[in-house]
């Protein structure tokens, strides 16, 4: 009982949780990414909302972009804060541009989405992505160089 209200978490529960985070969200964010990027790739017209005063196709090219390759991107945990950006934009247009005027229900998946990746924005992929792998390495040949130094 203790665990379930202790407000202090390990950092092993937290790298675990932003994996859940990271792995469940750009699971379901490329459910909606695919598809677009079907519909980029094929010879028909582009059917997808100009926003922002750029025409369909670079509207959908630059969905395609942030719901495909930073969902894989944030997927694998490699540049996890600077992928997590496009989506955030995406989010946001998709939000207040697209579904402005909508009702709440249809701006609300919307939001829901843009909050995990404010959350990896600002925490990062944790220790269980690329990003530690290649910080590891980084590290490593940072030591190993100074200490060939001394």
């Amino acid at each position: 009982m203790k665990k379930l209200i202790n407000v202090y978490q390990s950092a092993n529960s937290i790298d675990v949780a932003l994996l859940i985070t990271r792995v469940g969200i750009a699971a379901l964010m490329l459910v909606h990414g695919l598809p677009k990027l079907g519909m980029l790739l094929a010879d028909a017209p582009v059917q997808f909302p100009a926003v922002l005063g750029l025409s369909a196709n670079v509207s959908l090219a630059l969905a395609v972009f942030a719901e495909v390759l930073c969902s894989l991107l944030i997927l694998v945990g490699l540049g996890t804060r600077l992928a997590a950006i496009p989506l955030i934009i995406t989010m946001l247009v998709a939000v207040f541009v697209v579904h402005g005027a909508d009702p709440f229900a249809k701006q609300e998946i919307g939001l829901l989405y843009l909050m995990p990746y404010i959350v990896l924005l600002l925490t990062g992929s944790g220790r269980y992505s690329l990003d530690y792998l290649v910080l590891q390495k980084v590290l490593c040949a940072r030591y190993e160089r100074k200490l060939s130094i001394q």
